[in-house]
């Protein structure tokens, strides 16, 4: 690995490192995975599948043209339709790189609240107990 990738690797990772910034950054990235180009209107669609329940459709593309700039994605006009040009989004190498590291820190944010709603279950919601208010129990 090149003295830039080394640097571009722990540049990512540290901006993983901490709480999650903008969840949006893993979700695009995942939808262009596998070598899907999607255009920006699919990829707010996707987030909506996703579970993104309010979407700045202006920051969709802020957050596309950081991540262009950033070698995360690469992006070309596809004039092949019979309306607009549309802009076509897919993901580069780095980006694949920086979607793995993401999906090691989601891994480990999951355990953790994994952790948190079992023990607020059982601080908060006793187990349920046979006895004389159990409708089998008669």
């Amino acid at each position: 690995m090149t003295d830039k990738n080394e640097t571009q690797k722990k540049n990512m990772e540290k901006s993983i490192g901490g709480s999650p910034k903008n969840f949006m950054i893993p979700f695009l990235l995942l939808s262009l995975r596998g070598g899907f180009s999607l255009h920006g209107y699919k990829l707010i669609q996707q987030l909506t599948q996703f579970g993104f329940s309010s979407i700045d459709q202006g920051n969709v593309y802020r957050v596309l043209r950081q991540l262009e700039k950033d070698d995360l994605v690469k992006s070309e006009w596809d004039t092949s339709s019979g309306g607009p040009a549309k802009r076509i989004y897919s993901l580069t190498n780095a980006g694949e790189q920086y979607l793995d590291l993401w999906a090691g820190s989601l891994e480990q944010y999951q355990t953790m609240l994994d952790s948190f709603f079992n023990l607020y279950s059982n601080m908060f919601m006793p187990p349920f107990s046979k006895g004389k208010d159990d409708p089998d129990e008669k």
